[in-house]
């Protein structure tokens, strides 16, 4: 097993090489080890995927229970993983700095902070606000032992604030604050990529799933995007995998959905190192 701070590197260095690279979301050791399996070089955590695992909605699972669930997924495979920490679990610069110190400890080597504030009177921090908290959490990151690299979110266009200019001196002001990836999740169209990309001088993320869902891997390349992740879509698909197979044993009585099931001797077969 690589250590942290080679995996940190090695994440590092998926930012800084030419060309595009997939970061999907596992919601479980499980799914993490599943990925790692296919080839993808990085991944990174779903706040939502794992909520909807507990059985609770997205943003319902406090710091301490994310924390050890990042850190659960970092130990499953020897691919670097990032992390979704929200806001930070705080409005205060200063605990957003203490999430990030507190993250580095779990054996991620990167996490995204959001300038969504939870609250559904004022969905979104105010710039300076905003630009306080993610300052605060480059400090942290710069001061922890091993390269994190934390990536600045501008949550706009999930709370129906769909002002692009908007997104956009956010995105920049997170850069001259000195976040290294900066993430707009939400943009929707070709368009709003190539404009944002045009406006930015850091690594963007681009969540699919919001996105144009027409758009492959190649074209977003060809835009510029550098990293491509998924949220919860991945367990949301397995999560309606599962209720339409429940939905069909109940209302019909048949078993026609086990014809899509993993095999069981596959998973076996792909879990027996980990035993």
């Amino acid at each position: 097993m690589p250590t942290q701070i080679e995996k940190a590197h090695a994440f590092r260095a998926l930012h800084e090489r030419s060309g595009t690279f997939v970061i999907p979301n596992p919601w479980d050791p499980g799914s993490a080890r599943l990925l790692a399996s296919l080839g993808f070089e990085a991944l990174t955590s779903t706040s939502a995927g794992f909520a909807f695992s507990r059985g609770l909605p997205d943003y319902g699972v406090g710091r301490d229970t994310i924390l050890a669930h990042v850190a659960d997924l970092a130990a499953a495979t020897d691919v670097p993983m990032a992390a979704d920490l929200e806001n930070g679990f705080g409005d205060a610069p200063e605990t957003v700095a203490e999430t990030i110190r507190l993250a580095g400890a779990t054996g991620i080597v990167g996490g995204s902070i959001e300038d969504a504030t939870g609250r559904a009177d004022a969905p979104i921090y105010s710039l300076e606000a905003s630009v306080d908290r993610v300052r605060a959490a480059v400090e942290a990151a710069r001061a922890l032992p091993f390269p994190f690299t934390l990536t600045a979110r501008a949550e706009n266009h999930l709370h129906g604030r769909n002002d692009l200019a908007d997104t956009i001196r956010r995105l920049q002001a997170f850069q001259d604050a000195g976040a290294d990836v900066l993430y707009a999740p939400g943009l929707k169209t070709r368009d709003e990529i190539a404009t944002v990309l045009r406006e930015i001088d850091r690594p963007l993320n681009v969540l699919m799933g919001f996105a144009d869902g027409n758009l492959s891997v190649a074209e977003l390349t060809e835009l510029g995007v550098k990293r491509i992740s998924v949220g919860g879509t991945l367990a949301r698909v397995a999560m309606g995998a599962f209720l339409r197979a429940a939905e069909e044993l109940r209302t019909t009585g048949t078993f026609a959905f086990a014809r899509d099931a993993a095999s069981g001797a596959k998973l076996n077969s792909l879990f027996a190192p980990f035993a």
